[in-house]
């Protein structure tokens, strides 16, 4: 890992971030202590549905929901709130 001062780094960004690009890690350094990390990009990846229904099917549980309506997501009446309960 390189270090470089943060006034050399704001004059020659772009060939640091060559550099990054190549998977190299740089640190930014104001007055000899480091301040940031130059690292290259990594992509978040996604919820990993296989391994949270692997987890569940380990625990006994093949099916989380077990029973959803067809129209539980269908609007409510307008004097739903309004209405007592029946």
């Amino acid at each position: 890992m390189d270090r470089i001062d943060l006034n050399d780094a704001d004059l020659d960004l772009a060939a640091l971030a060559r550099r990054v690009e190549k998977g190299e890690t740089i640190i930014v350094t104001r007055d000899g202590e480091p301040v940031a990390d130059l690292v290259p990009h990594r992509r978040r990846g996604g919820l990993d549905f296989e391994a949270g229904d692997a987890f569940l099917r380990a625990r006994g549980l093949d099916n989380p929901f077990g029973y959803v309506a067809e129209d539980f997501d269908a609007p409510l009446p307008e004097d739903f709130l309004i209405l007592p309960e029946s």
